[in-house]
């Protein structure tokens, strides 16, 4: 199950491939009607639960092969970027949005009369944008097979998750048509174009310092976490 290549290949084929195939209109139709919608959206966070688990504990066992040696001066990239990418996912999960797992309930509730507030109005995806971050900083630092496959496999799933909401939420049809008009896939994007402007109140003081804690407490931990020092030297 762990200790080699093939393994970790085979745990991040299960991890991205369940949650674009369970997400899936095909799989996730008949699923919600068995299981019912609760009981799926348990199976989903099970299946994903464990496929990310199984990731993390083959990538720890896998062996070190060197795929390229990447910059001393790319060190820095992830230590600059982590900051906005932990701030973008804290964002995703504590506020209520239009695309993450349920949201379809607000889209439909008429007492909403804002869709998509605070960091939704940056970019309507800001967890998988933090998730997105992550990976594509650690991927410049980390010339190694194995982070190779664990990044690649996550900043895949990150952008093509995306696309895939996207798609999945047109099908609503008009409750889809307020967040689309008044939001963007890409950071700041409608906000460039005029469509909406900043919620500065709707972004929280709270937010930015919470990322800034959980940024000073990964710094601290990544030697116990990872085996090696997040800073440069």
């Amino acid at each position: 199950m762990t200790g080699s290549l093939n393994a970790l290949f085979a745990a991040t084929v299960l991890f991205v491939g369940a949650h674009f195939l369970l997400s899936g209109q095909a799989l996730r139709g008949p699923l919600a009607e068995r299981l019912g919608e609760q009981g799926f959206r348990a199976l989903y966070s099970v299946v994903g639960l464990a496929s990310f688990l199984w990731m993390l504990a083959a990538y720890r066992d896998a062996p070190l092969v060197a795929v390229w040696q990447p910059p001393p001066a790319l060190a820095w990239v992830p230590l600059v970027v982590m900051p906005f990418a932990l701030w973008l996912a804290v964002a995703g999960v504590t506020a209520s949005s239009p695309t993450m797992v349920g949201g379809e309930a607000r889209l439909a509730d008429p007492g909403v009369h804002d869709p998509a507030p605070g960091m939704f109005r940056v970019t309507r995806h800001p967890f998988l944008w933090g998730a997105a971050l992550w990976a594509a900083s650690h991927l410049l630092v980390n010339g190694d097979a194995a982070s190779i496959l664990l990044m690649g496999a996550i900043l895949v799933l990150s952008l093509g998750g995306m696309r895939h909401i996207d798609q999945r939420r047109e099908a609503l049809g008009a409750a889809w048509g307020p967040v689309k008009l008044t939001t963007s896939a890409i950071p700041f994007a409608a906000i460039l174009a005029g469509r909406t402007t900043m919620d500065w109140k709707g972004l929280g003081w709270w937010r930015p310092v919470l990322a800034l804690a959980l940024y000073a407490a990964l710094l601290h931990a990544h030697p116990w976490l990872m085996g090696v020092s997040a800073l440069p030297g």
